[in-house]
């Protein structure tokens, strides 16, 4: 279970570094991308996932929602092929099966909670710095589109996630993340709202809870 929440929570942060970082003191073409990418208070979509493991001839796949909110955390919710529910605010990372709490990780408690939530919220706030200090960065964009290459600086880090690769154009459409395990993982974005009205009654009572 860590593993799969490590690795959603690194997607999600990614996703934020995209859409709420300053980019006054970002390096071209970074700067340039940032400029290209909307940045909604709240964005909702569908996510596609497909995860090759090593050794295995047919990928796994999945699929659902996800939503993201300035100032409250993240939903990853997993409709297909088994429902759950990841839930990531500043305080704790809460797994959801249904209604009921698999597991619930403290941000005081666990270490991992506390650096996923550090490089969050910083990244909530504008500061690039905390990004560059985890991941070498470097892009391309044109007129339209852009892509992004991140390569993990720290060896545990890399360990965990190999390289990871995104691009899109106004939002984050695919990221591909290639594992040091030799497992890789693609995630395709879609269906993409904003807006209060972007999130469902059940969405909005998962993040009141």
């Amino acid at each position: 279970m860590m593993s799969m929440m490590r690795l959603l929570s690194i997607i999600c942060i990614l996703l934020l570094s995209l859409f709420w970082t300053d980019s006054s003191n970002a390096a071209a073409p970074i700067s340039k991308i940032q400029n290209m990418l909307a940045k909604p208070p709240v964005l909702c979509g569908r996510f596609d996932q497909t995860k090759q493991l090593q050794g295995m001839k047919k990928p796994l796949a999945s699929n659902g929602r996800f939503c993201v909110v300035n100032g409250k955390g993240i939903l990853w919710r997993t409709l297909q092929p088994f429902p759950n529910t990841l839930r990531l605010t500043r305080d704790e990372i809460v797994h959801l099966q249904g209604e009921r709490v698999a597991m619930r990780l403290d941000a005081q408690k666990e270490p991992t909670v506390r650096m996923i939530n550090s490089v969050l919220f910083s990244l909530l706030s504008g500061d690039l710095g905390k990004l560059e200090t985890l991941f070498e960065v470097d892009g391309s964009a044109d007129a339209n589109s852009w892509k992004v290459a991140l390569k993990a600086r720290e060896a545990a880090l890399a360990k965990a996630i190999g390289a990871i690769s995104l691009d899109g154009g106004a939002y984050v459409k695919n990221i591909h993340i290639d594992e040091a395990s030799g497992d890789r993982t693609t995630i395709i974005f879609s269906d993409i709202k904003t807006g209060e009205t972007a999130m469902t009654a059940e969405e909005l009572a998962l993040f009141a809870q």
